[in-house]
């Protein structure tokens, strides 16, 4: 059944996606000769007006083809006809309803909640050592551990585990009045469990909450926006070399991730909020890395058209944008080649396990 959420998951998030696109180049007058989904020999299509319709066999990717995507048309509403912005509208848009799907999916998952945590202090332990009167103290809201927004409670250990050393910059909301703690100790103990392993910890209980309707949607938010930094700071690891194509994974990779949550699942509600929280997960991921700067995603050609046009607007010449569609060809071959040694890996891992 995990296997069959997820498939319908990544159905669901490359149909929202591609129309995206298709609604806002319809909206936009733009002509749209073919609108599928996943790729390589179709199973059914149906031409309605003048669109292509189509669902095909290989279940990876989809398309919203424009008239004049990549230049050369004559077509008065082909894609590279229409005015500056209603292209970026366009080309934001897929991502857009991505996010969208994101936060509303993380919405679902935490309605039923009857209660959360929040990065409040409610007590310490005795054998805490950061608290005290230069330290912390309870009731204060930790708002950010070295210079990164604390949106959800789990961000406080997350963080920190990110910067090495005892010592870090931390900023509270205490009393109704912001409070810097700088280059305050972060001392962990190790704790003896009740079953005899031991853990680190740093001596400090959050506040457990009974959320309000408005608040779950606040932390809906909230997680949807860490979601977004969680993003940023895999890509700094990455580039930093902390994080390597070890770390990485694609479809194949989350498709096992999600089967082994379901399965440790407690019931088949808790399993199935897991799997929505994995879907608002994804779908958040897929809508940020779209619309980086990488030739053939969305955000690729973003830039492209902001430099084009930047170019044209003050050269009073149109650029040919076969050059363009160069630069992102080549971009979709080693995107695509990315993905395939992603792919291998998962499934020898998957094989190995």
């Amino acid at each position: 059944m995990s296997v069959l959420f997820a498939i319908l998951l990544f159905s669901l998030l490359i149909l929202v996606h591609e129309l995206g696109h298709f609604v806002a180049a319809k909206l936009s007058g733009v002509q749209v000769n073919e609108f599928s989904i996943f790729m390589g020999p179709a199973l059914w299509k149906k031409q309605i007006g003048e669109t292509l319709y189509a669902v095909r066999l290989v279940p990876i990717g989809g398309y919203c083809a424009m008239e004049g995507e990549d230049g050369g048309s004559d077509n008065p509403r082909s894609f590279d006809k229409a005015a500056w912005w209603k292209r970026f509208i366009i080309l934001v848009a897929g991502a857009a309803m991505n996010f969208l799907v994101g936060v509303l999916l993380m919405i679902v998952v935490y309605l039923p909640a009857q209660r959360i945590i929040v990065p409040v202090i409610d007590s310490f332990e005795q054998f805490a050592t950061l608290n005290g009167a230069d330290g912390l103290q309870e009731g204060d809201r930790i708002l950010k551990v070295d210079g990164e927004k604390i949106y959800v409670q789990s961000d406080f250990s997350l963080i920190l585990s990110l910067n090495a050393g005892e010592y870090h910059d931390l900023v509270v909301e205490r009393s109704g009045e912001t409070v810097a703690l700088d280059n305050l100790r972060m001392e962990k103990h190790e704790v003896i469990q009740e079953d005899g392993t031991t853990r680190m910890l740093y001596g400090m209980n959050f506040t457990l909450q009974e959320p309000t309707f408005l608040d779950k949607l606040e932390y809906a938010w909230n997680q949807s926006l860490d979601t977004v930094r969680l993003v940023r700071l895999s890509l700094q690891m990455l580039l930093t070399g902390k994080a390597g194509l070890s770390d990485m994974t694609g479809p194949v990779g989350i498709v096992q991730q999600m089967s082994e949550v379901a399965e440790a699942s407690s019931s088949r509600f808790d399993a199935l909020i897991n799997m929505l929280y994995f879907g608002g997960f994804i779908a958040i991921n897929l809508a940020v890395m779209n619309l980086l700067p990488i030739p053939a995603l969305d955000g690729g050609r973003v830039v492209g058209l902001l430099i084009t046009t930047a170019v044209e607007a003050v050269t009073k010449k149109k650029i040919d944008p076969k050059y363009e569609g160069y630069l992102h060809g080549a971009g979709m071959i080693l995107l695509l080649g990315l993905m395939a040694v992603i792919m291998f890996k998962d499934i020898f891992v998957l094989f190995k396990g």
